[in-house]
């Protein structure tokens, strides 16, 4: 077997110099991986975000759906919990046995506390809780100049001038989407709001004229959380502008360069209280601080003369939404994403990247991602949050998998969408093997 190619060469190779140039890409020795249609799993709740999970002692917890206000949909209860024995019984519950579990209420406007809607997107269980029932999810939030109004004396919030326009028509407002932490002690039925853990104030919202894909104004969301070593790895999507937006002096270029999957992290034992405590990665280091500019991930940004192009326009070219987990079978991380390719989130396929080790935070191993490969691909369709699933094999079973943890086979899931209806299905097995 070859090995996968060190970090270092690998960032060298790729030509990754963290500050969004465009990239030469060679080849390189990844994992192989092939699609196995299998029976239809159609989920039957509502799911607009990664599925996060938990086993909580010997049962597997699930966490779809969203819950707050939300003047473009309406406001939302729909976050819930289901249990089963395993990953798949949990999957087929029916809509009538999901939970609510009680919630932070949403803050009055211009008080402090939790604004807008939430979908938690990852749960990390502390290990030092051997209930398994210490649990914080990492959640998407989604705020509008109504919302969360701009107050001059934080920096926080949102101006309603020459605002973007959202997805339910043209005199709707675009979300900006932020990332905080909720903390749970009994297995997730109950949450506290910790607050923040990345955000993109109103200088790097990105305007009228200029905005015009009807997606986000700017901001940080649809992440992914993995923890290694003593830190909490955070990958999400990158919608600002990198630096202060002028619409005098914009540049495409220079928004593409900011944008893509990018990564920060959080010490573990600031989770309780993390405001603050993130750091970006900038290119060289996680030295950029929690609501400042930092670098995307080279490797993962699709190059302009490939059809990259910024968040803001209605031709898309970027990737979104990533998906990791560990491979206990590759030993190494696997991550799902979408592409964007035209306005309003529209993109039919689905990719894949790798990155050989286990230690994120050693050199630039953060930054060791293969070049993005084609997983699937359904002309017609949106495809949306994608993601790789246990089943109700022993292995799995025995290994409490989650879609954090995982082994050689396991189920393919992804949001499907067309204008007549939504669905959130697995029709895949994905099954890897070792480079060659």
């Amino acid at each position: 077997m070859k090995k996968w190619i060190p970090a270092l060469a690998l960032l060298a190779a790729l030509g990754c110099s963290g500050g969004g140039q465009t990239t030469t890409q060679t080849e390189i020795a990844t994992p192989t991986f092939k699609l196995t249609p299998a029976p239809k799993v159609l989920f039957n709740s509502f799911v607009d975000c990664n599925m996060a999970e938990a086993w909580v002692g010997d049962t597997f917890r699930i966490f779809p759906g969203k819950y707050g206000e939300d003047p473009l949909w309406g406001n939302a209860r729909d976050l819930k919990y289901a249990d089963g024995s395993h990953a798949e019984e949990a999957f087929a519950r029916k809509s009538d046995e999901f939970h609510e579990p009680v919630m932070p209420k949403n803050a009055p406007i211009g008080t402090p506390g939790l604004h807008g809607a939430v979908w938690f997107e990852t749960v990390y269980q502390d290990p030092n809780d051997t209930s398994g029932r210490t649990l914080y999810a990492v959640y998407h939030n989604e705020n509008y100049p109504m919302t969360l109004p701009y107050d001059p004396k934080t920096g926080e919030g949102y101006i309603d001038k020459k605002w973007p326009r959202g997805l339910t028509g043209p005199t709707s407002p675009a979300a900006v989407c932020r990332i905080g932490i909720m903390k749970s002690t009994d297995g997730g039925k109950s949450w506290d709001n910790r607050g923040l853990f990345l955000e993109d104030l109103q200088p790097r919202m990105i305007l009228k004229p200029h905005n015009t894909s009807n997606t986000f104004a700017g901001g940080v969301g649809d992440p992914s959380a993995v923890a290694s070593g003593d830190y909490l790895y955070l990958f999400y999507g990158e919608y600002g502008y990198p630096g202060q937006y002028d619409e005098k002096a914009y540049d495409p270029q220079k928004e593409w360069s900011g944008q893509c999957i990018s990564v920060a992290r959080i010490r573990l034992s600031d989770l309780d209280n993390p405001v603050g405590k993130a750091k970006r990665w900038d290119g060289k280091g996680f030295n950029a601080p929690w609501n400042g500019v930092g670098a995307p991930i080279a490797s993962l940004q699709i190059p302009r003369e490939a059809g990259g192009g910024p968040a803001s326009s209605p031709t898309g070219g970027f990737h979104w939404g990533p998906s990791v987990s560990w491979n206990t079978y590759l030993n190494g991380w696997v991550m799902l994403m979408g592409k964007v390719t035209g306005p309003s989130w529209a993109g039919s396929s689905i990719h894949i990247s790798f990155n050989p080790h286990k230690d994120l935070g050693e050199a630039l191993q953060s930054q060791a991602w293969s070049k993005p490969q084609l997983l699937l691909d359904k002309p017609g369709f949106f495809l949306w949050y994608p993601s790789l699933q246990p089943m109700n094999t022993p292995d799995d079973i025995a290994n409490k998998h989650t879609c954090l943890r995982l082994g050689r086979r396991a189920r393919l899931f992804v949001k499907n969408i067309k204008p007549e209806k939504s669905e959130y299905m697995s029709e895949y097995i994905i099954e890897f093997s070792k480079p060659e």
